[in-house]
């Protein structure tokens, strides 16, 4: 059920701080201008630990003649793709996939509003440029820890005027979600991007306010959980193997590394089709898929293994029979 990828070699031609631990690189595929809508993303091939591996990063912007724009922040805590990108210099050689759309922007919908956690503006930066040029009615709504950590807040100030509400955390606290849904009309959009807490909020007061679910879009970057990344060891009883998962692989990677036959479609936690059951785990499961409720993910029966991981320890799964 995994996609095949379209794979072209492409060159690095710019690199550029854009905020604290965030850098845009310009990239130039061999093949030309390559178009995209709003919301697309593409994956680069990264060397992590000395073997290949793809990590996906949004589009930023709209299109060009030219180029492909993706931001990445650097985390240190993170699988090692950001670490190898931020070795990158200007010139360099890349192989990256054809654009892939999996957030798409609906329009002449009505009301939208857009809302972006830190380096989740990537996607929203495209979108909202779009409903300007189209005249829409939106709103865009970026939170971060300060300003400083605020990628492209400038170009959207100067693009979209009084349409962008910036909240950085330290001076202005957190976004009341329930109010600013409140207020909008009932056709009303929203598009978020963000770390899982924000989802999370976001989705509960979506669903207090008896709002539409279809009328809900979100991504994530499952990178992002509550507890930082940890090496921990999961158990399959039923097959007698057991072994660690390294801080720097997702457990889905690992089983497959190991020879276990998955399943997966999307690989960021959104989907459900690389969900396992858990027979028991000594420490706790960071959930940081959207796909379960959160009276699922405190059940603790099941986990997405693309992104979710255990927080140390020894974690007991059962995997389906392929």
């Amino acid at each position: 059920m995994t996609s095949i990828d379209e794979w072209s070699f492409a060159r690095l031609r710019s690199v550029k701080d854009v905020a604290r631990d965030i850098r845009l690189f310009e990239i130039a595929p061999d093949e030309g201008a390559i178009s995209y809508e709003p919301g697309s993303h593409i994956d680069v091939s990264v060397i992590v630990g000395g073997d290949q591996d793809k990590r996906s990063y949004s589009l930023v912007g709209e299109p060009t003649a030219e180029v492909l724009s993706i931001a990445v922040k650097r985390l240190p805590n993170s699988r090692g793709g950001s670490e190898y990108m931020w070795s990158l210099k200007r010139g360099a050689r890349l192989t990256v996939s054809r654009p892939k759309n999996h957030f798409e922007l609906s329009v002449g919908n009505g009301e939208y509003l857009l809302v972006a956690g830190g380096i989740g503006i990537t996607p929203i930066y495209g979108m909202a440029l779009s409903l300007q040029r189209r005249r829409s009615k939106f709103r865009v709504i970026y939170a971060a820890q300060s300003l400083p950590d605020m990628a492209f807040a400038d170009d959207l100030r100067e693009a979209l005027g009084n349409r962008l509400e910036l909240y950085p955390e330290d001076s202005r606290g957190r976004v009341d979600f329930a109010t600013q849904i409140r207020g909008l009309a009932t056709d009303a959009e929203i598009y978020v991007c963000g770390p899982v807490g924000m989802l999370e909020a976001v989705k509960r007061c979506w669903r207090d306010e008896g709002r539409p679910q279809e009328k809900l879009r979100f991504e994530t970057f499952g990178s992002t959980g509550h507890y930082p990344s940890e090496e921990f060891v999961v158990s399959i009883p039923h097959l007698g193997r057991e072994f660690l998962v390294p801080r720097n692989r997702s457990l889905l990677e690992t089983l497959e590394a190991q020879g276990i036959e998955m399943i997966s479609n999307c690989r960021r936690g959104e989907c459900g089709v690389c969900v396992v059951n858990v027979l028991g785990a000594d420490s706790e499961i960071d959930h940081r898929d959207v796909f379960f409720s959160d009276a699922q993910k405190a059940d603790k029966r099941k986990m997405c293994t693309c992104v979710s991981r255990a927080v140390g320890g020894r974690l007991a799964i059962e995997t389906a029979d392929r």
